[in-house]
């Protein structure tokens, strides 16, 4: 049996994101979402959650972008008001071991307990851009997890054969991108230790990474029509293109609302139906 987590990167960045990751979990498709603390449309986010209690809510804990929740971040932040903006920079700093583990799950946990404060419980966490494959990252991240009392954290990563192979190959973006997660997956050994050794829970990997930014019906379709048993989780990232998104800094503008027609489409629930995939969040993990 396939056992699928549908989860909605980036809720709360806007109201329009907020709108589309609601009606994405209406249609029955999206059935988790994780809620970035920092973000400008938090508090509309908060009460469109507890409008919709079968959405489960996890924290995107944002390390790069942004303004941080907590003070005196001098290695998370170069000394700035806000994290750094380049995801090369942070990579390199996070490989070179120059990010101060106790700034990480500081600014974690506070991120964490602002959501609980606000009355969700916190089902599980991820990482914007999923900074959490370093393992200089991820170990301080799992133990604000864990000192916050949430249960699951995603994996990161995304194995070939949860790919659309045909579709990657024919597809030269896409294959120049599935290359770069390959490389990441040298990390893969150190996160399923760390995981066991914290005792968080998680799924055997993601899908829909390689796809960020591409995710339309045909590839979606591909996608849950090639995946293996087990259970797994599909990354996603629905909204609405308006004046807040394009101003909000992402580059994922259009594609959510491709994301959207997709993921509440007729032929998707047809899809999920045909191969019995069922649709879980990480509380049922």
């Amino acid at each position: 049996m396939t056992r699928l987590i549908v989860n909605a990167d980036d809720f709360g960045l806007t109201s329009g994101v907020n709108r589309a990751i609601l009606e994405a979990s209406r249609a029955g498709t999206v059935t988790s979402t994780t809620l970035m603390a920092n973000s400008s449309a938090f508090d509309e986010a908060v009460a469109l959650a507890k409008s919709q209690p079968q959405l489960r809510v996890g924290c995107h804990i944002v390390l790069i972008d942004g303004e941080p929740i907590s003070s005196g971040l001098k290695t998370l932040t170069n000394g700035t008001p806000r994290f750094r903006s380049s995801l090369k920079e942070f990579a390199m700093a996070a490989i070179g071991k120059k990010l101060s583990p106790e700034e990480i799950r500081c600014e974690a946990e506070a991120q964490i307990r602002k959501i609980q404060s606000a009355g969700i419980v916190v089902s599980h966490v991820d990482t914007h851009k999923h900074t959490h494959i370093f393992p200089h990252v991820l170990r301080p991240v799992l133990l604000a997890a864990r000192s916050c009392g949430v249960p699951a954290v995603r994996n990161p990563f995304e194995p070939a054969m949860a790919w659309p192979r045909g579709r990657v190959l024919r597809t030269p973006a896409l294959w120049i991108r599935a290359l770069q997660v390959k490389l990441l997956h040298r990390y893969s050994a150190e996160f399923n230790a760390a995981v066991n050794d914290e005792h968080i829970k998680t799924t055997q990997g993601s899908a829909g990474i390689i796809a960020t930014g591409t995710l339309n019906q045909n590839l979606l379709t591909a996608t849950l029509q090639g995946l293996p048993e087990g259970e797994w989780e599909l990354v996603c990232h629905p909204g609405y293109l308006d004046t807040d998104l394009q101003s909000a800094g992402t580059r994922l503008l259009q594609s959510r609302q491709t994301e959207l027609q997709a993921l509440t489409s007729a032929e998707t629930r047809q899809v999920l139906a045909r191969r019995g995939i069922q649709l879980i969040s990480y509380s049922e993990l």
